[in-house]
C-alpha cells in the first residue's frame, strides 16, 4: 500500500479475507502483518485463535489518527461470507432471488405492516446524551468482545511512499495498561491487567483475557482484551478501564483510543484526549445485564488518586467492587 497516495477521504483501510467453502475455524495459524515494502521487516502483526464458523474475516485495519497511519487488530469474522462483511462496511449487496418449483416465492407482508430490517452499524459513539447501546439489538452478544487500546509513543506510522515510515513523537517511555474489573454472578470479583501477572482466562472464569503486555502503543497492535460473550450469564459487571503505567501524568494530548468491538455487532470507539484533569486512571466503559439485554455504557470518568492510592483501588473506590488490594509489579 503506497499510504502518501491515500485519498484523505478515506479514513480506514479493512485488511480482509475470505475462504471458498471452508470455514477460518479450520485454518491453522491464522494471521494478519504489516511489513516494510522495502526492508521486509515486520512492524505489525496479530495472531487469531478464536475462529470458528466464519467464511470471510477482517483481520485488522489501517487507520488515520492525528495525521498518520496506525494499525489495529480487528479478528471479526463473518458466518455469511462476504455478503455479511460488504453489509457491515455499509455496501449493499443486491442479488434478487426468482422463485422456482424447488423454492416458493417469498410472503410479502400483509397491507400495511413494515418486514423487519436487521440494524446494522458499524460504529457506535457514545455520548453524555445517548450513553448506552444494547449489543442484543444489534446481535452482539454471543462470539467474542474484543477491546483494543491504542497510544501515541516515540513511533507512530505516517503515510510516506510505498512504506510504512516513521516520526519522532513525545513520550518515548510511554506505557499504558488496558484493565477489567468483573464481576461474576455468584458473587466472585477480581482485575484482569497486566501489574500482577493477572492476564485471566478466555475459557474459563473469568471468561476474560488480555493478551500481553504491549509497552510501545502504536506500532503493534496494542494492548488487547478479549471477553467470551458465550458466557455472559455468568458475567455480572465488567469494567473496562485504563491506568497510565509509566511516561505521562495524564492523558491530553497521547492519543490513546479504545475501541469495543463484537464480533457480531457494531465497533464502540472511545478516545482519551478529552481527559484533560491529572488524571492516571480512566473508566471508560461498563457492560452489564440490565433486564436479560447486554449493554455497553459509556463511564468516561477520568479519577484523580489520593496520594498512596493506586489506580486500581482508586477505580474500586469510586465503583464500590470493596476488593483486597496488595502491591505489584510488571
Amino acid at each position: 500500500m503506497d499510504l502518501e497516495r491515500v485519498e484523505p477521504a478515506v479514513e480506514r483501510i479493512g485488511l480482509a479475507a475470505s475462504a471458498d467453502g471452508l470455514a477460518f475455524g479450520r485454518v491453522p495459524g491464522l494471521y494478519v502483518r504489516v511489513v516494510d515494502a522495502d526492508t521486509g521487516a515486520e512492524i505489525a502483526r496479530y495472531d487469531s485463535a478464536d475462529a470458528t464458523v466464519e467464511t470471510a474475516f477482517v483481520l485488522g485495519e489501517l487507520y488515520r489518527r492525528q495525521g498518520a497511519w496506525k494499525f489495529r487488530a480487528v479478528g471479526r469474522g463473518y458466518s455469511a461470507g462476504l455478503e455479511g462483511l460488504a453489509t457491515d462496511f455499509g455496501i449493499t449487496v443486491d442479488e434478487p432471488q426468482r422463485p422456482t418449483p424447488s423454492a416458493p416465492a417469498p410472503v410479502e407482508p400483509a397491507p400495511g405492516a413494515t418486514a423487519p430490517q436487521p440494524v446494522r452499524l458499524t460504529k457506535v459513539t457514545l455520548t453524555k446524551e445517548s450513553p448506552t447501546v444494547s449489543l442484543a439489538k444489534q446481535g452482539g452478544t454471543f462470539g467474542v468482545m474484543r477491546v483494543n487500546l491504542n497510544w501515541q509513543t516515540r513511533e507512530q506510522f505516517t503515510g510516506r511512499a510505498a512504506k510504512l515510515g516513521r516520526t519522532v513523537a513525545q513520550h518515548a517511555d510511554l506505557d499504558l495498561d488496558l484493565c477489567a474489573l468483573y464481576e461474576l454472578t455468584d458473587g466472585r470479583k477480581g482485575v484482569v491487567q497486566a501489574l500482577g501477572n493477572a492476564f485471566g482466562s478466555l475459557h474459563q472464569v473469568p471468561y476474560i483475557h488480555l493478551d500481553g503486555d504491549d509497552r510501545t502503543g502504536a506500532l503493534t497492535a496494542g494492548e488487547n482484551l478479549t471477553i467470551n460473550l458465550d458466557h455472559k450469564d455468568k458475567l455480572r459487571r465488567v469494567l473496562v478501564f485504563v491506568t497510565i503505567y509509566a511516561g505521562a501524568r495524564g492523558f491530553a494530548d497521547l492519543h490513546a483510543t479504545v475501541t469495543l468491538q463484537p464480533q457480531h455487532g457494531a465497533a464502540v470507539d472511545f478516545s482519551l484526549d478529552d481527559c484533560t484533569v491529572p488524571s492516571t486512571v480512566c473508566a471508560l466503559a461498563l457492560l452489564s445485564r440490565e433486564n436479560g439485554d447486554l449493554v455497553v455504557r459509556r463511564e468516561a470518568g477520568c479519577l484523580v488518586p489520593q496520594r498512596g492510592i493506586s489506580p486500581q483501588r482508586t477505580v474500586d473506590q469510586a465503583y464500590g467492587r470493596g476488593m483486597n488490594w496488595t502491591p505489584g509489579r510488571k
